[in-house]
């Protein structure tokens, strides 16, 4: 588990959740880093999460209906969940601190909820797996307005510039 001064009620609601949909993943141009974007449902905002490899090929394979010979570690984990008769029935991306998103899995067993801390990337493919609607605190976006570029590229400007202007229709092109 993290550090407790990220865990907020996903369950009873410490802000307005906002439901969000995985647009597409891109690579930065900067730094070829991926990203997942999440788009607003019925809305316009769009919310970048700079991503690693790994979670961005296991987004991947799920956006394009690809099945693996074996299962992967976050198809593992929905087989476990569902073996112990739970449900994950959303996620939550809760937090925005010093560059660092927080997320949160919100399992149900027994008429109980259960809160669990995890990285955005692998909460959205285990979201993607089990069908578990994904949202974000509505803070969150406001956060992420105000985070300096800068900590994570190494032309601000540019990427400030090309996130403005992409046309959310266009993200399928610079998709991985």
């Amino acid at each position: 588990m993290a550090d407790e001064s990220h865990k907020r009620d996903a369950a009873g609601g410490e802000g307005e959740l906002v439901k969000v949909t995985v647009k597409g993943l891109i690579l930065d141009p900067a730094s070829n880093d991926p990203i997942v974007i999440l788009r607003e449902e019925g809305g316009e905002r769009f919310l970048p999460i700079w991503i690693g490899i790994f979670e961005a090929n296991a987004i991947a394979l799920r956006l394009e209906g690809v099945n693996t010979p074996r299962p992967l570690s976050h198809d593992l984990m929905a087989s476990i969940i569902e073996g112990m008769n739970s449900r994950l029935e959303r996620i939550v991306v809760c937090d925005l601190k010093d560059s660092t998103f927080f997320a949160q899995l919100v399992l149900r067993a027994d008429g109980r909820e259960t809160v669990i801390d995890a990285r955005p990337s692998d909460a959205i493919a285990l979201a993607l797996r089990t069908q578990a609607t994904i949202f974000v605190e509505a803070d969150v976006f406001d956060k992420a307005q105000q985070v300096e570029l800068s900590n994570r590229i190494t032309d601000e400007e540019k990427i400030k510039k090309w996130l403005e202007e992409v046309d959310p229709e266009d993200l399928g092109k610079y998709t991985m």
